[in-house]
């Protein structure tokens, strides 16, 4: 049986930007098993060309993408929410086995159940190379730094 997530949906401004650092904050991690945990036994995810249902292809997407993703951090913004969904821009930095960096761009959408779990994942992305010198995500988000946007360049 899954445990309920807080906060739980209808979510507020408030409620729907906890939501969306907590993500961020379990993403950072980038510990496939915890971060599966807020997702439903079933949940639905498109992540660029690929389906996936259900935990255990989370957990096998996650860390096949972590293992290819190195130093991989990431930072999440609210976008916009409704009752049951909201939607996520973000971006994230991580460098390839050669030492190639790259910044992630993508969008979000996501829909979840009453307790919070996270039934619905659709998420859109573009990679750009950067220069080493150009990263500007350096690990988890600092305290302090919580709940401001993120650059769009």
């Amino acid at each position: 049986m899954s445990q309920a997530r807080p906060p739980v949906p209808p979510f507020t401004a408030d409620t729907a930007a906890q939501k969306v650092q907590s993500a961020e904050d379990a993403w950072n991690t980038r510990d496939p098993q915890k971060v599966s945990l807020a997702y439903t036994p079933d949940s639905v995810w498109r992540n660029r060309d690929q389906f996936l249902s259900g935990r255990a292809e989370i957990v096998d997407f996650l860390t096949k993408k972590w293992e290819r993703e190195l130093d991989y951090a990431l930072r999440k913004s609210l976008w916009s929410f409704s009752d049951d969904r909201i939607a996520v821009r973000f971006q994230y930095e991580w460098h390839d086995a050669t030492g190639q960096w790259w910044r992630s761009y993508g969008n979000e959408l996501w829909e979840f159940t009453g307790d919070g779990l996270m039934s619905r994942r659709e998420a859109s992305i573009n990679d750009v190379t950067i220069a080493e010198a150009d990263r500007r995500i350096f690990g988890a988000r600092p305290i302090g730094d919580r709940g401001q946007d993120i650059d769009l360049r």
